[in-house]
This record gives structure tokens, sequence and C-alpha cells, in this order.
């Protein structure tokens, strides 16, 4: 049996003509596409030599199937349950919710069935989500996180030419076009916001970034910053040591300030690249500064 299999459910008749009725047609993950999944992610684990609590639900959040690797904490299940429920149901990678409530958005961790940690991931299959993958209990938060993307990439197309030499690796979501109308993006600005989280897929992210006043120095271990200032204007400090850094998150470091560095005043329409791995702290705002940043690994 295919490990997706197509099944079709009546969704409602039309009270005005009781013979017609509505169907929808949509994709199921089945058991074996689950064992699949599980699969994935442990031969990843077994490449990165760590452990793992493996669990993939279906499309409503359901528990399908589970995997313990050996000399994983036994809190690991429950955990990868709920990251793998939280992806599905909220329809994006749980590192997405984790960021939001450390960047200050602490209200969100009263919702029910919520997760809110790395390690869940939607899987998709021609744009659509089928289930979701959540891991627990690996070396550290990025390593749950790289084994439920494998995992979810199971159903992901295979690279297929595209003229001459070259070949092309579609993913799931290859081929989506994502728009934000002007409201959409106003709306991003005024409080700082997450537009694009990469659908747990992409190597890249694109903030709608707002400052009211300077901030922690940061060190991306694995992100490239792309900055386009809109408005406002800063004092930007690069390169130097990170004073009383401490490690905040998978790849991430943050500190009181910067010594050291070089300072520079960036401005509406500036352009600035910060490569992963470079210390960087805004000092000062004369704004609000609103800025967009594109993230890239």
């Amino acid at each position: 049996m295919s490990p997706l299999a197509r099944c079709t459910l009546l969704a409602a008749v039309l009270i005005a003509s009781p013979a017609r009725a509505q169907i929808a047609t949509r994709h199921a993950l089945t058991l074996d596409g689950a064992r699949r999944v599980i699969a994935a992610a442990a031969t990843e684990a077994r490449r990165l030599n760590t452990t793992g609590v493996i669990a993939v639900v279906d499309d409503g959040g359901n528990l399908m199937a589970l995997e313990r690797i050996d000399n994983t904490f036994a809190a690991g299940a429950n955990i990868s349950i709920g990251k793998a429920r939280t992806a599905v149901l909220f329809k994006r990678p749980t590192k997405v919710f984790e960021d939001i409530i450390k960047n200050g958005r602490t209200a969100m961790v009263a919702l029910n069935d919520f997760t809110p940690l790395q390690g869940g991931i939607p899987i998709v299959v021609d744009g659509e989500i089928v289930g979701g993958v959540g891991v627990s209990g690996a070396a550290s938060a990025q390593q749950d996180e790289e084994l439920a993307i494998a995992g979810a990439g199971t159903f992901a197309a295979p690279a297929t030419p595209s003229g001459g030499d070259h070949a092309t690796m579609r993913d799931a979501n290859a081929g989506a076009v994502h728009v934000w109308t002007r409201e959409q993006v106003d709306a991003a600005f005024a409080k700082g916001a997450v537009l694009y989280d990469g659908d747990g897929m992409r190597n890249y992210m694109v903030h709608a970034s707002r400052r009211e006043g300077p901030g922690m120095a940061e060190v991306h271990a694995r992100d490239t910053d792309i900055i386009y200032v809109l408005g406002g204007s800063a004092r930007l400090v690069t390169g130097g040591t990170v004073i009383e850094g401490k490690s905040t998150a998978a790849d991430e470091v943050r500190g009181a300030r910067i010594d050291n560095g070089e300072a520079r005043q960036i401005a509406k329409g500036d352009v600035v690249i910060v490569p992963n791995g470079t210390p960087h702290w805004f000092e000062s705002i004369k704004g609000p500064l609103t800025y967009y940043v594109v993230k890239v690994r």
C-alpha cells in the first residue's frame, strides 16, 4: 500500500438541493507513511550520533507512531508528541512560537495543547499539511529540529533535471508564492513580527523588525542577517567582543554590549549584511527604527 492514500470525504449536503453534495479530496497520512517519517528521522539521528524520541501525528494531531532511540530520557516521549501536535494544529514549525515568546509575547504559553519548543515540523504534501513530526531528546534543540526536518522531508519530490546538467531539488512547498498585503505588512511593522518563517523547509526567513530603543548584543552562529532600513536611524556596532555573552538558544548568543567593535550610523534606505558569527549591537536608536531582516542559513 502506498504510504500516502487518497481519500474522499463527504463534507456537507446542500440544503437547497438534497441531490447535490459537496465533496473534498485530500491527502491522508497512513501508518506506513508515519513509519517512513520516523525511519528518516532515525537515520539522521544515527548520522549525527545522537538520541531522541520521534513522534508522528495525523492532521488532527492524533498520535500515529512513536519511536524512542536508546538512552533518550523518558520525558522526551510526551514532549515530542506535544511538538508534533503543535506543529500540525498551528500549521507552523514550533521554533516560530518559541521565538515569538522569547521576543516578549509570553501570553501565548497560556494556550491549551501547546508546546512552543523547537523540534516540531508540519508534514506537507502538495501544499497540504497531512501531519506533523516532533522530536525531543537529541543533543540540542537545533538537532531536535534537524531530525524533525529530515522526517518531514520524506515525501519531498526528488531532484529533477532543469536544463543542461543542472538539477533542482523541489520540496513539498516548491512553487508556492507567498504574498502579504500592504495592510498585513503595516501591521507587522507596527509591533515587529516574523513575516515568513521558512515553513520548516527553507534556509531563509523574513522579519518585519521594529525597535524603539537599544537592544542586546547578538551573535548568530548560523544566520546571516541582511538588513534593509525603512525608517528611523540607529548606531550599529559590529565585530569586536560581546561582553557578558550567554547562550540564549541553539546557535544564539546575547550579551550586554560590544567592546572594540566598529560603529556606524544607519538610516532609511541603507542595506547592511551581517555575516553569521559576527557580533552586532544596536547601541542607540533614533526612531522608531523599522527594517526588514532576511535571515539566510
